[in-house]
């Protein structure tokens, strides 16, 4: 719509030819006593390039801070720029969605238009969105979300009496009746106690107090609160946390955002991405001539690199945070995707407190856990929580405090985290139904990991780790020299020069190992299991085929 009074910058008149645009800058020069000779300009700008110019130069003689008018508006430089934001969001990374899956979502509008492709769709395995990828809703989950957003469907047969129970239970929890009240912001609490007896089931019978619960926007979420709290200091006292390499892009993303000092300790790849702890001590070492350590950051099952944590290598974790007076910060996700025979989740809780009081009375922990993952999927949502353990108490109500400025996480992906810490038990009616959906899921995904590591290994050039456990796999790919330079004189990493020229000819989009992190001089990609079994043989084929070309073209 064209109106009196927009607002638009100054740049935007350079594809204005209008007289009255010459005026206006001519005038706006003039207030600044400014000689400026626009006849001879204009007839000398005949092309973008020089139009560009001459408006730069105009900006250069002072006049960008003037007000210009046009139909009566008022242009002003703008307050917020480049050179004005923050500059730590400068810095902040997200390789899970940054420019190569932006150049996807450019390509799918290609197709759409017709422009032709040497394929003829994209395929998104750079992210662990299930359903996208054609993972099916657990049927129990999706039917209690239904009645809890629709109460009318109480009085519908189709439903059976078990999701209308749960949806009953939840909704007399929820202020008013309804999921779209606000809830308390450290969730709510009838939720919470059903979180703190899952927990307890899982561990062991480990006590959980719910008022250590703390529900989330995804695990996510919760996680950078943590972070929040943890980062202080400046200079040589300046926080610094241990994040393992390769890792999750949220947790380098957030400790930029926060200005902290990020410390990296290194997976061993010979060995599946086992942690070592020798290279904990490396790094922490390394670290303490330059910051403060506060904190060391687990993920287990690995994201990206699949592996899963023995419990002998928790104690060693477990140890050497209480020695080194670390707060512990486990991401636990991933906990029921475990593939690999002889692997199995322990959680760091559980783990902690079987160690005894030494440790269990010691130990600052926080775990995560997301409806995201695991065999339900259910990204979109945004369910989580975190439970706290040996927190300071004054430091609790501080944390209590940060978490009620953004009011409350999702109600309705609380009670979607209610139903999965509460599922339908054998003497209820959607008990099988739940038991082989969520069998058939996690066999499928166990299925598609075994096959990802076979298929990947037989290509030369390509060496993949089993994938334990998780939803990914982290191969390391072999890059000739020319492919590398060439790569460099296009001001890209190599393995982001590899994933994009794979976008470019087979449609299939990966995420370039430099975004979680690498061993200098080594090259990975990150890629989903996720997607069907059929589709996931055709993106292997793919890759497969892509690699030796590849490798042809680039010897």
């Amino acid at each position: 719509m064209k109106g009196v009074g927009r607002k638009k910058p100054l740049m935007s008149y350079m594809n204005t030819w209008s007289s009255h645009w010459w005026s206006c800058l001519l005038n706006c020069a003039q207030k600044r006593g400014k000689k400026i000779r626009i006849n001879s300009w204009k007839t000398e700008i005949n092309d973008q390039k020089r139009q560009k110019r001459f408006t730069q130069a105009i900006i250069r003689k002072g006049i960008h801070g003037d007000t210009m008018t046009e139909n009566g508006g008022e242009y002003r430089e703008r307050v917020l720029r480049m050179d004005t934001m923050n500059p730590n969001v400068k810095r902040v990374e997200y390789a899970v969605r940054g420019p190569i899956v932006q150049r996807a979502v450019q390509i799918e509008r290609e197709l759409k238009m017709g422009i032709k492709k040497p394929f003829t769709e994209v395929i998104k395995a750079n992210i662990g969105d299930c359903h996208a990828m054609g993972q099916k809703p657990i049927t129990f989950f999706r039917q209690v979300l239904a009645l809890c957003s629709y109460p009318d469907l109480l009085e519908d047969s189709k439903f059976p009496e078990d999701a209308k129970s749960r949806a009953r239970r939840i909704l007399q929890a929820c202020g008013g009746g309804s999921l779209g009240a606000y809830s308390t912001s450290q969730g709510i609490e009838m939720i919470r106690q059903d979180i703190a007896r899952y927990i307890e089931r899982r561990d062991g019978g480990i006590t959980c107090d719910p008022d250590n619960i703390y529900l989330s926007t995804g695990a996510s979420d919760a996680i950078v609160t943590m972070l929040k709290l943890l980062v202080s200091g400046k200079g040589m006292s300046r926080s610094g946390v241990m994040i393992s390499i390769p890792q999750y892009p949220l947790y380098s993303a957030a400790l930029a955002e926060l200005a902290a000092v990020q410390i990296n300790y290194y997976l061993d790849e010979d060995n599946c991405w086992s942690l070592d702890i020798s290279e904990l001590r490396r790094a922490l070492q390394e670290a303490k001539k330059h910051c403060s350590p506060r904190a060391l950051c687990i993920i287990n099952p690995g994201n990206p690199t699949g592996q899963v944590q023995s419990r002998q290598c928790i104690e060693d974790v477990i140890r050497f945070a209480a020695a080194e007076k670390l707060f512990l910060m486990a991401d636990e996700v991933y906990q029921d995707n475990v593939y690999a025979d002889g692997c199995k989740f322990h959680s760091f809780k559980k783990v902690l407190f079987e160690m005894g009081l030494e440790y269990s009375e010691k130990v600052e922990l926080a775990s995560f856990h997301s409806t995201s993952k695991c065999y339900m999927g259910e990204c979109g949502f945004r369910g989580g929580y975190m439970e706290v353990v040996n927190l300071d108490p004054e430091v609790k109500v501080q944390l209590t405090k940060l978490v009620s400025v953004r009011l409350c996480p999702p109600v309705i992906g609380q009670a979607l985290l209610d139903v999965v810490v509460n599922p339908p038990q054998p003497d209820e009616p959607s008990y099988d139904t739940f038991i082989k959906e969520r069998t058939d899921t996690l066999a499928a995904l166990a299925e598609k990991a075994n096959m990802t590591q076979e298929i990947l290994n037989q290509v030369p050039g390509i060496k993949c780790n089993p994938v334990q456990g998780a939803m990914y796999t982290f191969p390391r790919i072999h890059l000739p020299p020319k492919a590398i330079l060439e790569a460099k004189e296009k001001g890209q990493t190599p393995d982001m020069f590899y994933c994009m020229k794979l976008l470019e000819e087979t449609g299939i989009c990966l995420v370039p190992g430099s975004g979680f992190g690498q061993r200098d001089g080594t090259y990975h990609f990150r890629m989903t299991i996720l997607p069907p079994k059929e589709k996931l043989k055709i993106v292997l084929a793919k890759i497969k085929e892509f690699h030796q070309h590849f490798m042809e073209q680039y010897s």
